[in-house]
């Protein structure tokens, strides 16, 4: 489960900036959270579910993309190009542009909290720490740092499994761009799990979905290929938002197969691919007149939309997943506001094991009959064109509060100010 995430010097974020899932004491609507599980200690409640909300270019999707960060380079393969580090430092001040961009995400897997910190450049990792927390107590794991003239030093901890030869070869194993912890679970058994279950969260723990949901259709479309029967399923699941669609099938010609988790921009840079081979998907609709087939692109982009959206919920509930926090940008592109306010509520009330957390535009959620206040976050830009994180739960205000209207008034800020008469 995601705890908290703080992200410095990275794209429109400037200086440090934290978003957590923890719970605010004292709030109502405790089904909006939940208790982790962890072995040893006690910690507060997390929240289901979280909304950032703010005017256009004001960083909701930076922090979409810094949360993106740390599985994107806990998965990145070893390189002997000069192919540079995705990582885009704050612009406008100078010396933000030398120095690098900082991660930090504290989360709870196998029941056991953990913190990884992150700082890199372009060119190379200056930091990389691992904590662990064995019934609370904090433990260092390793810590590597990149030294003046450029190379790696070492703290590594008694207590971290493998013994002196084994760690010494994963050092040498470690070349600036990619992280230590990914080249000692490559070159460990299976029995060393110490470092193996931190590294698998940080692979998979948070699932970041930063482009339109419609794209990830052909991904639905690879899976019901593949198992056919899955197709009631999808249609029932369309049928309960209201999509009157009774039946989907398929005629395929050959399709490129992917994996059902490379569900981002493996999907997107293949779609064109993908129609090329593609032969004809049909989705029945069903009214009081009968029944009627539609062609899929004869569909609108919302009802795509929840065709895509369908595919990560099913990645993120699937057996032995460990996906803990399904990450949105603008989960409101082309759909009615109303289904969203039903998808949120459906997650809140469901037994899923993970997270969701989505940029929107859509202020019908602000209601605290639905989200609680610490479950509502604001990004705004700073008159240096940064972007600053709060939660509404920061400013004062009663829990019964009308907090759209209270929004549109600009007491909590985050809403763009346009000149009268454009």
């Amino acid at each position: 489960m995601l705890v908290e995430f703080s992200v410095e010097n990275f794209r429109s974020i400037h200086m440090r900036q934290t978003f957590s899932m923890v719970a605010a004491p004292r709030l109502r609507r405790k089904g909006n959270t939940f208790e982790p599980e962890l072995n040893g200690e006690r910690f507060p409640r997390l929240l289901k579910v979280a909304a950032v909300y703010g005017p256009n270019a004001s960083g909701k999707s930076s922090l979409v993309s810094a949360l993106a960060l740390i599985p994107r380079i806990a998965s990145h393969q070893p390189d002997t190009s000069d192919a540079e580090l995705p990582v885009s430092p704050f612009r406008f001040c100078p010396n933000a542009r030398k120095k690098p961009s900082c991660f930090e995400v504290h989360f709870i897997h196998e029941k056991m909290r953990y913190e990884f910190i992150l700082h890199l450049t372009k060119e190379r990792i200056t930091k990389e720490k691992l904590v662990i927390h064995p019934k609370g107590k904090e433990v260092v794991l390793y810590e590597r740092t990149a030294s003046e003239n450029n190379k790696d030093e070492y703290f590594i901890s008694p207590d971290l499994e493998g013994g002196e030869i084994v760690i010494e070869a994963w050092k040498q194993l470690t070349n600036p761009k990619t992280l230590f912890i990914s080249q000692a679970v490559a070159n460990s058994n299976t029995e060393l799990n110490q470092l193996r279950t931190p590294f698998l969260w940080l692979q998979k723990g948070v699932m970041p979905i930063n482009s339109r949901l419609s794209r990830l259709t052909p991904g639905v479309l690879t899976v019901l290929n593949e198992v056919p029967e899955i197709s009631d399923e999808l249609a029932e699941y369309l049928s309960d938002l209201d999509i009157p669609i009774s039946k989907i099938k398929q005629e395929i010609k050959e399709v490129e197969v992917d994996n059902a988790e490379s569900y981002n921009d493996d999907f997107s840079r293949k779609l064109d691919n993908f129609e090329k081979n593609h032969n004809k998907t049909t989705l029945t609709h069903k009214t009081s007149l009968g029944e009627a087939d539609f062609d899929l692109k004869e569909e609108s982009d919302g009802t795509k939309s929840l065709l895509g959206f369908w595919l990560p919920l099913k990645i993120a509930n699937m057996k032995r997943n460990i996906t803990s926090a399904l990450v949105i940008d603008e989960l409101d592109s082309s759909l009615h506001p109303s289904i969203i306010a039903s998808i949120v509520e459906r997650h809140l009330n469901s037994t899923d094991d993970f997270q969701l957390i989505f940029t929107t535009h859509d202020t019908h959620l602000m209601d605290t009959r639905l989200l609680r206040r610490d479950q509502l976050w604001l990004t705004d830009r700073d008159e240096t064109g940064a972007t600053q994180l709060r939660s509404i739960h920061d400013f004062a205000g009663r829990e019964s509060e009308d907090i759209e209207k209270r929004y549109f008034e600009g007491k909590y800020r985050g809403i763009p100010f346009v000149r009268k008469g454009y």
